[in-house]
């Protein structure tokens, strides 16, 4: 398993167990954990990583501007039959970890995500289960499974539930695109490395459609709400730094103590610190606040309003590790478009094949003395995201196209992983604040 424990404090998981059993509470003091890519052991060259992740984003994109606007999507399989409105969670991502559930333990690989709260895996019996490369889990041979009782804390925590038959906690969540988990709410011990953490509340799901979750065996949600594995550690804060596309080295995540910014990996004066917004109608997701943009020697300052929650609750801008690409509300992108599209000494070229926007014809001789405007994101707070060009600049090789991984969207602007590699980002949901740092994160 890619899990490197550090210290720990006793006690268990503040979780809602059965009726008759007691909550205990912990504090995790530090973790290492190892993200995988999702393509990293499918031998694929830098293009096809490149069009696969694109097309993944894209999928993503349009299910975290669903759930931002509010779109109800529908699920023919909801618990008790007939159709149900639930919301729409992010799902997918871009990271696989590996983690342990039951006694004994097994292991799978979860797709983690930063978007959506709940922690599930497929369970026995299955009614309707996508393949796994792992045994799917069953309840029956674990001694320290439980069900959550409808009446529970944890059961209202969720955004859609049903009270079965027996009065267990029943769950339907909704991914979009028809990507989706059902089942009951339980409590359960996970292992990370050689820690144990009893009573973690997790979907123990029989039914579960989609494409998007065939990479793991289930998700571990890293959002804001109170069911998250980060808000269930009773965590202050989490951090990652991700390699970058064709990478083989793994990505570390950094949980609790072990999440801050060291003074060895990047120089105290780089360190940039914005505020993290809450929007009440997607309390999941890490907002912040975008100022302005710089493309080379244009800053583009836009009307407050640009990039802002509404109060109807859409719009903002979220920082997420599940989307590659990074999406701009269309009033942002095309300013931003304009005045990349000036200043480059290239040719335009078609991006369609690779899935991108705005491409230009690479020359003959290759990609390495070609100029690109600078480009800077900035924050509330005097925060700048600085980025290298080869966080925002891809080469499609068999195309010849060189592109920019920025397109337009509406109803929710998303700061993706391509701008995010080689960059210690900090969740310090303490102090509601992120910050970052250019790191060498093969090296963290």
């Amino acid at each position: 398993m890619a899990i490197a424990a550090a210290c720990w404090a006793t006690g268990g998981v503040a979780a809602a167990a059965t009726a008759a059993t007691t909550t205990t509470t912990s504090r995790l003091k530090g973790l290492r954990v190892h993200l995988t890519h999702v393509d990293a052991h499918g031998n694929y060259s830098r293009q096809q990583l490149l069009r696969r992740a694109a097309r993944r984003s894209h999928h993503r994109m349009s299910r975290l501007v669903a759930r931002a606007t509010g779109v109800p999507m529908t699920s023919s399989k909801a618990a008790g039959g007939g159709d149900l409105q639930v919301p729409v969670h992010a799902g997918n991502g871009e990271f696989l970890m590996d983690v342990s559930i039951g006694t004994p333990a097994l292991a799978y690989s979860a797709i983690v995500d930063t978007g959506s709260d709940l922690v599930w895996t497929q369970c026995k019996p299955c009614v309707d289960c996508f393949k796994q490369s792992t045994p799917v889990f069953d309840p029956s041979s674990s001694s320290t499974y439980a069900t959550v009782p409808c009446s529970s804390a944890s059961c209202s925590d969720l955004p859609t539930s049903k009270c079965t038959s027996a009065s267990k906690c029943g769950y339907t969540y909704t991914y979009g695109d028809s990507s989706s988990t059902q089942g009951v709410l339980a409590t359960e011990t996970f292992t990370l490395a050689k820690s144990k953490l009893p009573g973690v509340v997790f979907g123990c799901g029989d039914t579960n459609e989609g494409d998007g979750f065939s990479q793991g065996a289930g998700l571990v949600g890293l959002g804001r709400g109170p069911l998250s594995l980060v808000s269930q550690l009773g965590l202050d804060k989490f951090s990652y730094c991700l390699t970058s596309l064709d990478d083989t080295n793994n990505s570390p995540l950094l949980l609790g103590s072990l999440a801050g910014i060291s003074e060895a990996s990047a120089a105290a004066s780089s360190v940039q610190t914005t505020p993290l917004i809450k929007n009440p109608s997607q309390p999941s997701f890490y907002y912040v606040s975008l100022k302005a943009i710089t493309v080379g020697s244009t800053r583009i300052s836009l009307p407050s309003s640009a990039f802002a929650v509404q109060d109807d609750g859409t719009g903002g801008v979220i920082v997420d590790s599940g989307t590659s690409i990074t999406y701009l509300e269309v009033q942002g992108y095309r300013a931003l478009k304009k005045a990349f599209a000036a200043q480059m000494a290239l040719p335009a070229a078609d991006g369609s094949g690779v899935g991108l926007d705005l491409c230009f014809r690479a020359p003959a001789k290759g990609v390495d003395q070609v100029e690109v405007p600078r480009l800077v994101f900035h924050f509330d707070g005097g925060a700048d995201l600085d980025l290298p060009a080869e966080n925002y600049m891809v080469l499609d090789g068999g195309s010849g196209a060189l592109c920019l991984t920025v397109m337009g969207s509406r109803g929710l602007s998303i700061i993706g992983n391509f701008q995010q590699q080689n960059f210690q980002f900090v969740y310090d949901v303490g102090h509601d604040t992120l910050s970052f740092a250019p790191v060498q994160c093969n090296k963290l």
